[in-house]
This record gives structure tokens, sequence and C-alpha cells, in this order.
């Protein structure tokens, strides 16, 4: 048996070996998604599975009357905590990164068995801390996974601008016909959706002012966006305003459907096992691609996360002056090539996401509501509405900063 146990582990080791060994520079960032994606699903399956395993540790199980939820809850915060202080050490690490000369450039890109060990050492740690600790951040990622959903409104209002241009670039006639055709379409979405929402989460006969404060805001925001980006002071364009518009709708309708399933207002409560299957499916996802968009867009020397030592996108001139064959090797290893996006700053998206992701999964920490149930309470609901308003605040102030700050230079 011990024989057996000695050969399993050494084709475990040679398979992460392998594995690790085939990750090169092009897929490092890629890689980092991986493990992402993996804690996820860790995540998810020690939720359904794990509670039954969790009342064996003695120091976990402290009292006899704790529900299922409560153990659910902690196998996805301990998960989520190793995940996020793997990222963070790597983010601190990586600190002050600005060329590829820089040692700490390639441990970014390799060294990717010992990365695996530490991060699957630092999961099983968690899981011998007391719950103490793991209450202190459960409570910091709900400010964690709020800051996260900022970071996604502005890769998307990065990504926003960088289509507007690109289109409005080319100076031709039916590119401008697109760019009215997908800004009409996205007004016509964000408006059809919210007289959707009128009709799921305004039940006749019920008093549900707060619900309707909240489409009506919805409502109201993209007259706000509009105005003000086609005002003659104001470089704005339509396109940005109307993607922001029926995102804000977007954000508006995953607030409401997180009420609670009792909730006299949430139209949706009789469906609540389609809706909580679909919310997690679609916030699993949502959340994956995010982050692995970030991940990528991080590589951009247009986005926010570059570096200022990093080369813009826009400029023609190549980063590194053409080389005779002769002398290519000996400058290539003397002149310093800048990194081309943050590497700090890109692990800790992944860290933030890590406390999204626990949020996601344990409905905010919350066990009023069935186990069955994901993402669902009125932390859920205040945090998402919170990031609807501070995404308006956000875009509307990335119209207004440079008339509010005319020395300062905005890309």
């Amino acid at each position: 048996m011990s024989c057996l146990a000695c050969c399993c582990a050494s084709l475990t080791c040679g398979l992460c070996s392998s594995v690790a060994s085939g990750i090169t520079k092009t897929s490092a960032r890629l890689a980092y998604c991986g493990i992402f994606g993996f804690s996820l699903i860790t995540s998810w399956v020690l939720r359904e599975v794990g509670a039954p395993l969790l009342k064996q540790f003695p120091w976990l199980n402290d009292s006899d009357d704790l529900p299922d939820e409560w153990y659910q809850i902690q196998a996805v915060l301990r998960i989520s905590f190793g995940n996020f202080l793997f990222f963070v050490i790597l983010a601190l690490i990586m600190i002050g990164v600005k060329d590829q000369n820089d040692r700490r450039d390639s441990w970014h890109h390799g060294g990717w068995t010992a990365k695996l060990l530490i991060w699957v050492v630092l999961v099983v740690l968690m899981f011998f801390l007391p719950n103490s600790v793991l209450n202190i951040y459960g409570i910091i990622s709900k400010f964690g996974a709020g800051l996260f959903l900022l970071v996604q409104v502005i890769i998307l209002l990065d990504a926003t601008h960088s289509w507007n241009d690109a289109w409005v670039a080319k100076d031709e006639q039916k590119w401008y016909l697109a760019l009215l055709a997908v800004s009409v379409a996205c007004y016509i979405g964000a408006y059809t959706l919210s007289g959707i929402l009128f009709i799921w989460f305004n039940p006749s006969g019920n008093d549900c002012g707060l619900n309707v404060f909240f489409i009506v805001m919805t409502m109201i925001l993209p007259f706000v966006f509009t105005i003000i980006a086609l005002h003659p002071t104001v470089n704005g364009s339509l396109l940005p305003a109307a993607v922001m518009s029926i995102y804000c709708a977007y954000v508006c309708y995953t607030g409401l459907s997180s009420e609670p399933r009792d909730y006299i207002c949430n139209g949706l409560h009789n469906k609540s096992t389609v809706v909580t299957t679909g919310t997690l499916v679609l916030g699993m996802l949502t959340t994956v691609l995010s982050v692995l968009y970030s991940a990528l867009r991080a590589g951009s020397s247009t986005t926010f996360l570059s570096p200022p030592s990093s080369p813009r996108a826009g400029d023609k001139k190549p980063l590194l002056v053409s080389e005779d064959p002769e002398s290519g090797k000996a400058n290539k290893e003397t002149e310093a090539r800048p990194v081309s996006y943050s590497y700090s700053f890109f692990h800790l998206i992944f860290a933030l996401a890590s406390m999204y992701s626990a949020m996601l999964l344990s409905g905010w920490t919350s066990t009023n509501e069935s186990s069955n149930l994901i993402d669902v309470g009125w932390t859920s609901v205040w945090v998402r509405i919170g990031s609807e308003w501070a995404t308006a605040g956000l875009y509307i102030w990335s119209l207004i900063a440079p008339l509010v700050l005319p020395d300062r230079e905005f890309y």
C-alpha cells in the first residue's frame, strides 16, 4: 500500500512538473487565470459536499448547533483566503518591476512547480486557522468585492473608449453608422430591461417604493450620460454613454434579483431555483471572463494597468531599434526592455477577484437564506446598487475631469 502511495505521489509530481514546464512566457497570464478558475471550481465543489467533512475538524466545530450553511461558508472563505494570500504575496514581490532585466520578471513567468505547491500549501493551511480570523476576512471581503466591481467598470470603460476610438479612426461613413446603430441598440436594450424590471420587481397591489426608486434612477442615468457626453465643452462620445447605460441597467437587475426570495416585491421569488442556478452560472462565468479579460487587457499599453515605463500602444515606433545580426545579441543583453503591464496590479486584480468570488458563493456570508441559494440577501442588493451608482459617478467623472483639472493629462 505504501509503495502504491509513493508511486501515485511520484506520478502526481511528475505531472505537475511537466505541466509547469510547458507554461511559457506567452501563456503565463492564462496560467494564472487557470489557477484562479481551479480555485473557483474547488470552492464550488467543497461548498456542495464539504460540510460533513468540516464537521470532523474539532477546531472548526466549536458548537453543536451550527447549520450546514455555516460550514459551506467556511469552506468557501478558507479557499478564497488561501487564493487571496497567494496573489497578494505575488503582488508585493512584483512591486517596482519596470523592465525585463529585473530578476523578478522571470519569477513572474516561471517557477510554476513551486508556485503550484505554494498555492496548495496556503489553501490547506487556511483550514487550520481559527474561525475568528476567517470572520475578519469575510468582513474585509465585502469591501474587496465591491472594489473588484469598480475595477470591472474601469476596464469596461477603457475598452469602450478604445472601441469607439478604433471605429472613429477609420473615418468612413459606414463605421460612423455602425457606431450609431450599436449606440441606439444599447439604449433600446437599457430601457427595455428597465421596463421588464418594473414588471418583475414592482408587482401590482404591493408597495414597492424602494424597487421603483432603484429602477427610476436607472432610467434617468442614460439621459444624464447622454447630455453630459454630447455637451459642446465635453470631449465625449455616444457609444460609451450607451454602453454604460445598458451596463447600469444590468447591474440594477442583478441587485434586484438578489433580494430575499420571501420579499413580496421580488416577483421572481416563485422561481427561486431557476433564478438561483442561472445567477450562479452567470455570476461565475462573469467573474472568470472579467478576470481573464482584465489579465489579458493588462498587457495592452493603453490601459490604466500599464506602468509609466511601458510603451503606449498608439506609438508606431518599435520598442527596440533594429539591430544587425552580429550585435543584436549583445544589445539585447544590455538594453532594458520595459514590461508591457504592471505585474503587481495584475496580481492585485486576482486577489480582489478571490474576495468577490467568495462573496458570490457564500451569499455574502449570510446564513439567513437557504443553502441552495447563491448571491441572495440585502447585503448583495446594496453592494450591487452601490456599485451601479459608483459606476455612474466614475463615468461622469471621466467626462468632466479634463474640465475640472485642465492641467492634468488624461488618456
